[in-house]
């Protein structure tokens, strides 16, 4: 009987927010922010419009045309403010979108492709952007406000308040772009992605279903666990059928953990995931297997299965492991040969190890509100978490003691840390570096200074 563990969603328990296609979409566009700011500052531009006519049918109709005078000579000189604006917001996007390329290309090619999604999904690139183009258009609206009239009482509009607000924008422009150039000058420090990363890690076993009743783990062979990759379900019997993929091909991105619970309650059935976050599914691959009964309606689990062209961390235990371990290669490749960078993404590493040593895994069992198991999602297990931050590492460590030191105290480390049925995969890695090190090193005292456990690499 194996002794893998699960672990279980509580009835009363928040589930996971379900991704949502567009949400996802407008986040990894650039185009949506700079458009609806376009459009709102054409509405404020209206309202601007309107009450600037109204200020000066009010003067008028009080024939207080020494104030409208004094009105015409501030729009005059405004305007020459306004044009010169207009030509430097401009300049400003151009400059701003010169440091995003540069910033990208740098981070893609020192780092890893993975991390672009952090320069895309920006808040603060997207808000830049949208502020200077909403300010230049704001200005363009404006000129065409000016009067050309000199006389107080043939004048039809004055833009006062449309010159405060743009000079408001101008203001708001220069702070945002002070913001973003210190924030694209921290996303090109590794040492701040890397910490974005870890950040974003943590978000997922936070969202996690924790076990019920303060227990930490159900062997198999109960009630309430089910083997990953087998062919029964809790309570439940026998696979009767499997829902195949109909979508696009693409990376599973989410499950739609409440509906797909709902769908189960409803037909007296257990759904049971069976491609893991993180894998790619085409078109006809079975995606769900159905326990206990018929499989459901085609039709009430549509949209249960989010697919993209790329991993997210919604769901995706692995994705920052896979970052962390990608960042950790490029660093050891011969064209960067950076270990101090690999050591400091080892770091997060064994943080995040730490973090799940005693954590139940392997499988999330999510339950209806009477308690019964209607959804089993599989997740990656602590020998496969552990492999897939170590292995290829250890494959480039080889040649820098910096890298080995470091390794050996990380898992030192996860060792004291991990309860004794955890520790096997951390004495395999432990044991393979000594060996390989052993075969390269070129004399005794090489290895000795290799694998002697260091926290800093080398200091």
């Amino acid at each position: 009987m194996s002794d893998w563990m699960v672990t279980q969603s509580s009835s009363s328990g928040r589930r996971p927010r379900a991704l949502s296609p567009l949400r996802e979409h407008l986040r990894d566009t650039f185009w949506f922010a700079p458009t609806a700011a376009m459009v709102g500052v054409f509405v404020v531009w209206v309202g601007a419009e309107a009450l600037d006519t109204a200020i000066v049918d009010a003067l008028q109709r009080d024939r207080d045309y020494e104030t409208l005078d004094e009105l015409l000579r501030f729009a005059q000189d405004a305007k020459a403010v306004v044009s010169a604006v207009g030509s430097a917001m401009m300049t400003f996007i151009g400059v701003v979108f010169s440091i995003s390329l540069v910033a990208v290309q740098m981070a893609s090619g020192q780092f890893t492709p993975r991390v672009v999604r952090l320069f895309v999904r920006s808040r603060i690139t997207k808000a830049t952007f949208a502020v200077f183009l909403a300010t230049f258009v704001l200005t363009l609206l404006v000129l065409t406000s000016f009067d050309t009239a000199d006389d107080p009482r043939s004048v039809t509009t004055v833009p006062l308040v449309q010159s405060v607000l743009t000079l408001c924008m101008v203001g708001l422009s220069l702070l945002l772009f002070v913001l973003y150039v210190n924030a694209t000058l921290r996303l090109m420090r590794i040492s701040h992605v890397i910490a974005r990363i870890a950040s974003e890690s943590f978000r997922v076993p936070a969202s996690m279903p924790v076990p019920v009743g303060g227990q930490e783990a159900v062997p198999v062979g109960r009630r309430e666990a089910v083997p990953v990759g087998g062919r029964e379900a809790p309570g439940h019997g026998t696979e009767t059928g499997w829902v195949p993929h109909d979508g696009r091909a693409g990376v599973l991105r989410d499950v739609h953990i409440a509906r797909l619970v709902r769908v189960a309650r409803k037909h007296g059935v257990v759904l049971r995931l069976i491609p893991r976050i993180g894998d790619f599914v085409v078109p006809g691959m079975p995606v769900l297997a159905v326990h206990g009964g018929p499989v459901p309606p085609r039709r009430v689990l549509r949209y249960a299965i989010s697919v993209g062209v790329e991993r997210t961390y919604h769901q995706d235990l692995a994705f920052g492991l896979r970052q962390l371990a990608d960042i950790a290669l490029r660093a050891l490749s011969p064209a960067i040969n950076d270990p101090t960078t690999a050591v400091q993404a080892l770091d997060r590493v064994v943080q995040f190890l730490a973090a799940l040593s005693r954590r139940p895994m392997d499988a999330a069992l999510h339950r209806d509100r009477a308690g019964a198991v209607r959804l089993v999602q599989p997740v990656p297990d602590w020998t496969e978490l552990v492999d897939l931050g170590f292995t290829e590492v250890r494959g480039c460590a080889v040649g820098s003691p910096q890298v080995s030191r470091r390794m050996l105290a990380g898992l030192d480390d996860l060792l004291l840390l991990a309860p004794p049925e955890r520790r096997e995969p951390l004495l395999r890695h432990r044991e393979l570096l000594r060996q390989a090190v052993g075969l390269a090193a070129p004399t005794a005292s090489d290895r000795d200074f290799a694998l002697r456990p260091d926290r800093q690499g080398i200091g």
